[in-house]
């Protein structure tokens, strides 16, 4: 279970079970299989990651993986956080999501048909700058360098991110010396989800 609240009163689920029920049936009913992945439900089409029911703190959502392809033309789609492709859809209320039962339908046929014609969104690279203290470790620990490298891109991506978020030098140091023996084991930011599907 990736959260640690699980079936617990503190879990975020718990307040909107009937509002992912209906988007689960929702996504059922336009044909795509339901598998487990990253701890939560993620919807395929001939194996392939389209899209995702999951709820946040606040909200149950209707996640598409590649959703900056949709036409959204009810202007219902919202950046994920940092992610350059995703796009979500937020609930509060199950009464919302039954007025746009049709709409949704439309949106998640559009992302099948998309998978199905093998589009592609292209990511841009090094979207975000590497932060001068993270190119200052590098300097100073040529291992160290070599061990971010052989990354994958979301992974280096991932820790840049995060380094990045610190407004100040000092705590941007603080998070590289928190990660640096993780990133030389070649782990990254978020694989601890991985590990606990």
């Amino acid at each position: 279970m990736r959260c640690k609240y699980g079936a617990t009163p503190q879990c975020k689920v718990i307040p909107f079970r009937e509002e992912l029920a209906l988007l689960r049936e929702i996504v059922l009913a336009c044909g795509l299989t339901e598998e487990l992945k990253w701890g939560a439900p993620v919807y395929t089409h001939a194996g392939k990651n389209v899209i995702a029911v999951n709820a946040l703190k606040h909200s149950a959502n209707l996640g598409f993986f590649k959703g900056v392809l949709l036409s959204d033309s009810h202007k219902l789609l919202q950046q994920q956080g940092n992610l350059q492709s995703d796009r979500l859809i937020k609930f509060t209320h199950k009464s919302d999501i039954e007025k746009l039962i049709p709409v949704l339908k439309s949106y998640i046929l559009e992302a099948v048909e998309l998978e199905k014609k093998g589009e592609k969104f292209v990511f841009a690279k090094n979207p975000e700058p590497i932060p001068d203290e993270l190119l200052e470790e590098f300097n100073a620990d040529l291992a160290f360098k070599q061990a971010f490298e052989s990354l994958s891109l979301g992974r280096q991506r991932g820790y840049i991110i995060q380094f990045s978020k610190a407004k100040q030098s000092a705590t941007r140091k603080a998070q590289i010396a928190k990660y640096k023996d993780q990133i030389l084991q070649g782990i990254g930011i978020h694989d601890h989800y991985k590990a606990k599907r």
